[in-house]
């Protein structure tokens, strides 16, 4: 079903220990509004999907909110590796570095870990779109909240990315639910 390449969607290098940046890719990767909630929701709501083409857009941009999650879990582990003690305990991260080493862990910036209650569905294709959508604008701020606290430029060009195809995934879930809405009246049925 997939192929897969071994390199990542964007390369991400960083070269100094950042303690601060990990905390925050926290919530990206397992929060809520995380890339992993983003992902799961989504090839679970292509079963819904009224024909190929939306049931497509759904395994296009499931697929690739994965390859973000990658992406998020080796920014991760290299913001992480060789951190400071004193870095750790100014930025709260001495339970995860506990619990999970210095690699990443499907959890938010708290060490909440990500609950299957975070990808919603209803089997209704309007609903869910509508709620990719929203997703996805969820998912565009708390990429640009991050950026705002980010002082590493590699970290910050990865994030920059990464806020910018949450954009794009948002402008495609538009033309999904716009073709459905044509699908239903065609059908007459809502």
């Amino acid at each position: 079903m997939w192929i897969y390449e071994k390199k990542l969607l964007y390369p991400v290098k960083i070269v100094q220990p950042n303690v601060k940046l990990a905390k925050l890719i926290g919530n990206l990767l397992g929060g809520g509004a995380g890339e992993t909630s983003a992902g799961l929701t989504y090839l679970n709501h292509r079963f819904y999907m009224p024909d190929e083409r939306t049931r497509a857009v759904l395994t296009d941009i499931g697929t690739e909110e994965l390859s973000h999650v990658e992406m998020l879990q080796t920014m991760m582990r290299q913001a992480l590796k060789g951190a400071k003690k004193d870095d750790l305990i100014k930025y709260d991260m001495m339970g995860w570095v506990n619990a999970y080493g210095e690699g990443p862990f499907y959890a938010d910036s708290n060490g909440v870990p990500w609950s299957s209650q975070f990808a919603a569905s209803t089997g209704d294709a309007v609903a869910d779109l509508t709620h990719d959508m929203g997703a996805e604008q969820r998912a565009r701020a708390g990429y640009n909240a991050a950026m705002r606290f980010c002082d590493d430029p590699d970290g910050m060009n990865a994030l920059q990315f990464l806020r910018e195809r949450e954009i794009v995934h948002y402008q495609r879930f538009g033309e999904a639910l716009e073709h459905v809405y044509d699908l239903q009246s065609k059908k007459k049925c809502f």
